[in-house]
């Protein structure tokens, strides 16, 4: 007679129920946790602030931005100290014949700028066979010192430069360039951007807006835009739009004063 081994106890239902709740009720509280990870996860990117982007070497702080002060995008300070430096020496006497107009250059010391490269900027405008000496009236030349100059040409932050326009009752919303008496003021701000869709490079604006306000110095006033497709006269609003005209840098074309007509505006 074969001997028979012990078997296994038979594993009620009961039970095997009560294993299948278990694992049932791990299932659902795994799947749960992932849900609420997931879900903090995808929380996080969308209410985290994006990075801010890094400051190059020689960004804008790097040409003379105070730490702090305002900068555009286009890395020139908004506002500078109000602390000018001058450029040194003199340039030839330049013109035919007529009286001698000296003007010397200052820049604002914290506004990225050099003052040696404006001056030689401006002084090249004003020596141009197209700029004001073509009328033979006038003769220019920069010089260092206040006691010898006529008037002043500055560049200034655009903070700066309303300030001293608006010591002479002009408003120009920290935008425009403008002229006092012996003060020519450049914005900063239009020298590095010029305007919207002014149609020519920016050496052009500069140069225009150079001729433009050294007019007013020279006694010219405010004309209109000649008729659509022509050049626009040096002493047109250019900066407030062109009215149909062409952008146009010089007071002489083919040497002959090329003007508009007289503006209510000064």
């Amino acid at each position: 007679m074969a001997s028979s081994s012990p078997s296994a106890a038979p594993v009620r239902p009961s039970l095997r129920r009560m294993r299948r709740r278990r694992r049932r009720t791990l299932l659902l509280l795994l799947t749960a946790l992932a849900v609420v990870g997931a879900a903090t996860g995808l929380a996080d990117l969308v209410h985290r602030p994006p990075a801010a982007p890094p400051v190059a070497a020689g960004g804008p702080l790097a040409h003379g931005a105070g730490a702090g002060a305002p900068v555009q995008p286009s890395g020139y300070p908004t506002e500078g100290s109000g602390r000018f430096a001058t450029a040194d020496g003199r340039s030839p006497v330049r013109g035919y014949d007529g009286p001698l107009r000296r003007y010397r250059i200052e820049v604002e010391r914290d506004a990225g700028q050099d003052a040696d490269e404006f001056a030689a900027t401006v002084d090249a405008v004003l020596a141009d066979p197209r700029s004001w000496i073509a009328s033979g009236e006038l003769r220019v030349q920069r010089v260092t010192e206040a006691a010898d100059a006529d008037f002043t040409i500055y560049l200034a932050t655009p903070v700066t430069s309303e300030r001293m326009c608006a010591e002479g009752g002009l408003t120009t919303e920290r935008y425009t360039s403008c002229r006092l008496p012996g003060k020519v003021i450049i914005n900063l701000g239009r020298w590095m951007d010029a305007v919207p869709d002014y149609g020519a490079p920016l050496d052009v604006y500069r140069t225009y807006v150079i001729n433009h306000e050294v007019g007013h110095e020279f006694g010219a006033q405010h004309q209109a835009c000649p008729g659509p497709g022509e050049p626009a006269p040096v002493m047109q609003q250019q900066t407030y739009g062109l009215d149909g005209c062409v952008a146009n840098a010089w007071p002489y074309l083919d040497g002959i004063r090329y003007e508009g007509q007289p503006t209510d505006g000064v």
